[in-house]
């Protein structure tokens, strides 16, 4: 059996193309939710906006307020063709990290002029297997990327974004501008279900990992304990940890509010304590890797063969999430960004 959980193909499904959710719940809070007791294997069919039914007194959700950027910048060349950069991780003021459409063609030195605003040139610097590194003249500020850029939405959402996107793929907590990508677990809850929530007597908390392009990064080896794990950085405040503590001093739960929030935590647990402060995690949890920082998550339904899956199975068991995600299939539960979301205990 654990020959079988390194490899890529034990992670694959059939999952019917009409299930990759195109666009979101008409609201956020009516997304459909399956909870899975992960040690019966017991299974509900909820909806999301019952999840505080199922949230205890004391317990504490440790969600990602990253915010989106408007990553995705059409260019022209010199030559007169539009090419596509993708921002994946800013390396100083005007230096970034980014990947194209057209990688084996640019060349560094070369200078490519944004599309919706020309004021702006970007020098592609350096270039290599996975992407190039670019900077900006003049620097540009948020402000500024919001004028020659756009939401860089998923590549399995095969559309460009209109206006509701804008506020649907942030989630209503998003306050720290960087990330690449959503935590899309988050994008399922309102002002008022944390409300119910902490009426409850659970607490909220937060945590910052901008969330890179390499999130969507497929898994390119056959072992996938030779995979590459992405880099990402993080910020873990004081405050979170102190709340944490306070919760399983009284028997509360400490909930993930994503992957993205759980690989933090998972990061920078050692021997029964969680560090605070900013680092970089690339932490890759796959089976039979044992979470020990979290008792819960609430994550969304992930890609075959990608490397959040693999994260779930780790936390949930192999074969109890690859039967529960032949379930969700059949039940035809919406998957992806855009989908339905899992709560597992």
């Amino acid at each position: 059996m654990e020959k079988k959980l390194y490899l890529l193909e034990s992670y694959d499904f059939d999952l019917p193309q009409e299930l990759i959710a195109q666009y979101p719940a008409d609201k956020r809070e009516e997304s459909r939710l399956l909870i899975l007791d992960r040690k019966s294997k017991h299974l509900v069919h909820e909806k999301f906006y019952n999840l505080p039914n199922y949230i205890n007194a004391n317990d504490i959700l440790i969600f990602n307020n990253a915010k989106v950027i408007p990553a995705r910048i059409y260019c022209k060349r010199s030559t007169g063709a539009t090419i596509e950069v993708v921002l994946t991780k800013r390396l100083c003021d005007n230096t970034w990290e980014a990947i194209c459409n057209r990688l084996k063609r640019i060349k560094p030195g070369e200078i490519l002029y944004p599309i919706k605003n020309n004021s702006v040139s970007i020098v592609v610097v350096e270039k290599s297997e996975e992407g190039i590194t670019i900077k900006f003249e003049p620097n540009i500020d948020y402000a500024m990327l919001e004028k020659i850029g756009e939401l860089p939405l998923p590549p399995y959402i095969q559309r460009s974004p209109d206006k509701n996107d804008y506020e649907r793929y942030q989630t209503v907590f998003a306050r720290k501008y960087g990330a690449a990508a959503a935590p899309t677990a988050g994008l399922h809850f309102t002002d008022d279900l944390l409300k119910q929530i902490q009426d409850k007597g659970a607490t909220i908390s937060f945590l910052t990992l901008y969330v890179s392009w390499g999130t969507f990064q497929p898994v390119r080896v056959d072992d996938i304990r030779l995979h590459t794990m992405h880099t990402e950085e993080y910020y873990l405040p004081e405050k979170t940890v102190e709340s944490i503590y306070n919760a399983k001093a009284k028997g509360g739960r400490v909930i993930a509010v994503g992957t993205t929030s759980l690989r933090v935590l998972e990061s920078v647990y050692h021997n029964g304590e969680y560090k605070h402060g900013y680092g970089a995690t690339n932490i890759f949890i796959y089976p039979p890797y044992t979470v020990k920082s979290v008792d819960a998550l609430i994550t969304n339904f992930h890609t075959p063969g990608s490397t959040l899956l693999m994260l779930v199975a780790a936390f949930a068991g192999y074969d109890c999430i690859m039967q529960t995600y032949r379930e969700a299939v059949k039940e035809r539960y919406r998957f992806f960004s855009y989908g339905d979301a899992m709560f597992i205990t």
